[in-house]
């Protein structure tokens, strides 16, 4: 795995580019199969439990090679990483050779990424050796090609920086909340234990009032992990 890149800074509420659907495609190079998938994701763990599927049904391959350009809430030791946005998250930007030779096939999946202004995806290109050595310059042209093709597969989309919050209340609250994310068309899942825990899916540039607004209706008894 190679270090996280640095990537441009956001101030939280500029719209970004990234696929809303899945996209896929396979051709034949000198005999060697490349097949390229993209995917939305949201987060770092998406991204990985992504390639790690991937991986799985593709245990045949060659090679699988990924790469993701995915916001990281964790900051880490690493100088590498750029902040985001104000609200301290950070774009991982992620890519593996997978023994293929250094810098011919993660790198540029990567850079197609990064050229296209892509974030919240990742993408792997599967390759089935064909008993013929390609040389640095096709293989390259190659993972190029598996990714920028498997885009123009997916639908691409503009959005505005999501943030993901946790919302933890007693049951007598829950309903306050739910209705109070139900009526600003916040995009939520609610699990029910001993407490009720509300996983919330809200534009960055509201998440402030929104959070004020239920710390208002249930009386600050609300725990919200940000």
């Amino acid at each position: 795995m190679t270090d996280p890149s640095p990537s441009s800074t956001n101030d939280g509420t500029q719209s970004f580019r990234t696929v809303q659907t899945r996209g896929s495609v396979s051709f034949s190079i000198r005999g060697s199969e490349f097949i390229g998938v993209v995917a939305p994701v949201k987060t770092v763990a998406e991204a990985e439990n992504f390639i790690n599927m991937i991986q799985e049904e593709y245990t045949d391959a060659t090679h699988v090679v990924p790469a993701y350009r995915v916001p990281d809430r964790t900051n880490t030791t690493t100088t590498k990483i750029d902040t985001e946005s104000a609200i301290g998250s950070f774009l991982r930007e992620y890519q593996s050779d997978d023994g293929e030779p250094a810098g011919s096939a993660g790198k540029p999946a990567l850079n197609v990424l990064v050229q296209e202004e892509l974030r919240n995806v990742v993408t792997a290109v599967i390759r089935y050796y064909g008993g013929t050595n390609l040389g640095i310059g096709r293989l390259t042209r190659a993972y190029s090609r598996a990714v920028s093709d498997a885009i123009q597969g997916a639908d691409v989309v503009e959005k505005k920086p999501h943030e993901y919050i946790t919302i933890t209340v007693e049951y007598d609250d829950s309903g306050t909340v739910r209705r109070l994310l139900r009526s600003a068309d916040i995009e939520f899942e609610a699990s029910y234990d001993t407490v009720v825990t509300f996983s919330v899916d809200v534009p960055t540039n509201k998440t402030a009032t929104l959070c004020d607004q239920i710390q208002s209706a249930t009386s600050g008894r609300a725990t919200i992990d940000t």
